[in-house]
Formats: C-alpha cells, structure tokens, sequence
C-alpha cells in the first residue's frame, strides 16, 4: 500500500510541477505578466497542492489542495496560508 502511495504521489507532483513550468502564472514563462504574482495566497495554490500531498498524501493531499483551489477567487482575502 504504501508503495502505491508513494507512486501516485510522486504521479501528481510531476503533473502539478508540469502545469507550474508551462501554464502557471505564478510560476510558468508567463509569470511575467504578473510580476507580483498572480495566486492571492502563499504559497501559490499549486505549490500548496505539492506540500499538501507530501505531507498528507496523495488522496487526502489532492481533497485540501481542491478546497484551496475553490477558496482562491476575486472575494477571497488571501494571505498566508500554511499546509498543517
């Protein structure tokens, strides 16, 4: 079992690192549109999703970083927001 957590850990990251290298907007080529960055939290919603599957694994990891990525929005405060 837990070879297969590690497995699809290490699944997700690769697609999560894959989108902040072409896609993202705060990490990709076009983060120079944004130079202050785009996300309204630290870390970014994608990185957030990195260590929250690191530290949580990939299935609950995956369930945290969806409501980070659903509380991101323009009536959102943002700020700092630690993975626990």
């Amino acid at each position: 079992m837990a070879y297969l957590s590690k497995f699809f850990s290490s699944l997700l990251v690769a697609v999560i690192r894959g989108y902040q290298k072409t896609l993202s907007l705060d990490h990709g080529p076009l983060r120079r549109l944004y130079p202050n960055g785009f996300c309204r939290f630290y870390p970014s919603c994608s990185q957030y999703a990195i260590l929250s599957i690191h530290h949580h694994g990939p299935l609950r990891g995956c369930l945290r970083a969806t409501g980070r990525i659903l509380r991101c929005n323009p009536f959102s405060k943002g700020g700092y927001d630690p993975v626990h």
